[in-house]
């Protein structure tokens, strides 16, 4: 579709008035009859004709009127076969074609109403942004329901894309200039307010989700989303410090999970009594926690807690070898 059309689309989604088009212009098909019903009205024509011969070469005393009139009348029947299928097929098939002609040139000019569908009026861009902030009000009351905040941010952003289309065309000293700014300017500043409105109850919700699940898979798989959402956020406004925290933050939620898992497989092989695993598993948090992003801080905390428990299994794993080689001395002994 082209911009036009786009244009046109958006205008009319927008508008509470009815914008259709002019219908085609409509041409007459030519007359044609169909081949059986030439052919009976002809044959017909073919055998009045031979009567109407027979009967003057009867009255006239001729030697042979059934062979007189059987050749009339055939010339007739060859005669009515070849205006048909040379003479009147070809004139029927030229209309035609100046008809298809004539039709596309026709649908290539747009009519009146479909151009000025296409420009957006400065009653009409009123009659836009005032529903905007109707519908703005009407999110804001719903609260803390995403889907209200979601439904007036891709309003106000088919009203941006739309806009901008419009300023490139307008023309210079257009009363139209001073509306379409005004109201880029209301609805910008509701495109940024419900977009992160949307992005804030969002993810608040999958992160109060994922902290709710058992399963280290389900817990990452719902981090995730929360992350997409803000993502999707950040593509509009990549500035904005309140995604740009969320972001880190989540991030870091993401990476506790991840090292919470080593730790917690690390801690069931300690107490099945395999310190070995258990230490393997240690070190796999450490060098999980050393790639994710974590803040200094925490990293540090969790790190120096991994160190104490390995240092602890070692220990632990020396005093059993210690006790082994001890009972292994006695049972010598």
């Amino acid at each position: 579709m082209n911009r036009k059309g786009d244009d046109e689309h958006q205008i009319q989604k927008f508008s509470a008035a009815n914008q259709g088009h002019s219908p085609a212009r409509q041409f007459r098909r030519p007359f044609w009859l169909t081949a059986s019903s030439y052919y009976v009205l002809t044959a017909a024509a073919a055998i009045a004709f031979f009567f109407l011969v027979w009967g003057v070469f009867h009255e006239g005393d001729e030697e042979t009127p059934l062979v007189a009139a059987g050749i009339s009348a055939s010339l007739v029947l060859g005669s009515a076969v070849l205006l048909r299928e040379i003479f009147l097929r070809k004139a029927r098939n030229r209309f035609l074609l100046i008809e298809r002609n004539l039709e596309r040139n026709a649908q290539q000019i747009p009519p009146r109403s479909a151009r000025d569908a296409n420009k957006l009026s400065v009653e009409k861009n009123a009659a836009i942004v005032k529903d905007i902030q109707q519908k703005s009000e009407a999110a804001r009351l719903l609260g803390k329901m995403s889907a209200g905040h979601l439904e007036v941010f891709e309003i106000c952003n088919q009203y941006l894309s739309l806009t901008e289309k419009q300023m490139e065309t307008v023309g210079v000293g257009s009363p139209r200039i001073a509306g379409l700014r005004r109201g880029r300017e209301i609805v910008s500043e509701l495109h940024r307010h419900h977009l992160l409105a949307w992005a804030e109850i969002e993810t608040r919700a999958l992160t109060q989700k994922a902290k709710n699940y058992v399963t280290i898979s389900e817990k990452l798989n719902t981090a995730q989303e929360a992350l997409t959402v803000l993502n999707s956020a950040l593509q509009f406004y990549p500035n904005e410090t309140r995604l740009i925290e969320s972001e880190t933050v989540l991030n870091d939620f993401i990476a506790s999970i991840k090292v919470s898992h080593w730790i917690e497989q690390a801690e069931r092989a300690a107490f099945k009594g395999n310190s070995k695993r258990a230490v393997s598993l240690y070190r796999d948090a450490l060098f999980f926690l050393d790639r994710e992003q974590v803040k200094a801080e925490e990293r540090d905390t969790i790190a120096e807690k991994i160190n104490s428990e390995i240092e602890s299994l070692r220990k632990l794993s020396a005093k059993k070898e210690i006790k082994k080689e001890s009972a292994k001395k006695l049972k010598n002994d």
